[in-house]
């Protein structure tokens, strides 16, 4: 096995490598034979199948149908139903909203979807925009524009964010930690596990990290009373944000940010693990990656955490680096002689 240093030589030499480097590299290292292409392709043709033969789709799942992640509408939509919600002024609200609204071809949807209330929700964003629109002509039919545009903005306003309440409820399980995980008792009933990521914004300042520190704290304690195995994989459990931990996660402030998150960290690790859950690291911003597996090697150092295997990785699939990632992750992971749990994720920084 390699030594670790050589591993994170290979992660920083891959920042910035040719994509067309890393996509033969992959390709030449990981090639699926034909008979696993043969099973890929069975086992994806069997979950469409068994998809398809599920209930009739709901009204968001026609929702997102219609207005895939690939199209600007779509993406316009899960910006509003993400940020709208922590916004908390209306005069940005109504930006955001204009914003979102006006750039979108709303009119290219109409009557494209079997749901009537996804082909209604077209015309009504449609008309949205055209209210929004600001008004390109001056004297009195600008002045009447105008005066539509404001006697409307607290009319869609009330209804955008009553929309992307409804749209947050199928990517939110709830507004407490409590509320999530009265939630999640019908999946878990059906053999589904949760790792809890509690939405927030990176700390600020030092108040902002004590914060997010206690409600971590808190968390644990309440998804402690929900696990029932001395199995750590079969009990939910938490992602925390290591940019919500200390105000300056960065790379100029590494002396500092380090061994203070390290603390914070193990110190949770550590309640976790006396709980019997995991402890998820969610991934952040690409150019932190570096601190973030100089954070990780140095908690899972703490020998109090030895034989514990709820420690998890999120890791960005998408990345470049990946498979190196990976890679350090399995040498850590056999160095320490433990299991370190990996998610792989898309990815979006």
């Amino acid at each position: 096995m390699q030594p670790l240093s050589e591993f994170r030589d290979l992660i920083r030499q891959h920042h910035r490598t040719d994509e067309a480097q890393i996509s033969a590299y992959l390709q030449e290292r990981h090639a699926p034979s034909p008979a696993q292409r043969a099973r890929i392709t069975q086992r994806a043709i069997s979950v469409v199948k068994r998809v398809r033969a599920g209930a009739a789709p709901t009204l968001m799942e026609s929702f997102l149908g219609e207005y895939g992640l690939s199209s600007e509408e779509g993406l316009a939509l899960m910006t509003l139903a993400e940020a709208l919600l922590r916004v908390p002024d209306y005069q940005t609200m109504d930006r955001l909203i204009e914003d979102k609204i006006v750039s979108a071809h709303w009119q290219d949807h109409f009557g494209k979807s079997e749901n009537l209330l996804v082909n209604a929700s077209s015309y009504a964003l449609n008309l949205s925009k055209t209210v929004l629109e600001r008004p390109e002509h001056t004297g009195p039919l600008g002045a009447l524009r105008g005066a539509m545009k404001r006697l409307g903005e607290p009319v869609i306003r009330a209804s955008v964010r009553r929309a992307m309440q409804e749209l947050g409820n199928q990517f939110v399980l709830g507004q407490s930690i409590e509320e999530a995980l009265k939630r999640a008792t019908q999946w878990e009933k059906q053999g589904a596990t949760y790792s809890y990521d509690m939405l927030g914004e990176a700390a600020i300042t030092e108040a902002d990290a004590q914060a997010y520190l206690q409600a971590y704290r808190d968390a644990i304690t309440a998804i402690a009373a929900a696990a029932k195995s001395d199995d750590v994989r079969e009990n939910p459990g938490l992602s925390i944000k290591l940019s919500a931990l200390f105000p300056r996660y960065e790379m100029s402030q590494q002396p500092r940010a380090i061994p203070e998150l390290a603390r914070r960290v193990g110190e949770l690790a550590l309640a976790a693990r006396n709980a019997k859950i995991g402890l998820n690291i969610d991934a952040e911003e690409a150019h932190r990656l570096g601190l973030s597996l100089d954070m990780i090697e140095l908690v899972l150092g703490d020998p109090r955490l030895a034989g514990w295997d709820g420690f998890g990785v999120v890791v960005q699939a998408f990345s470049k680096r990946a498979s190196f990632e990976l890679d350090w992750l399995y040498a850590l992971a056999t160095q320490l002689d433990r299991r370190i749990m990996v998610r792989l994720v898309k990815g979006a920084y």
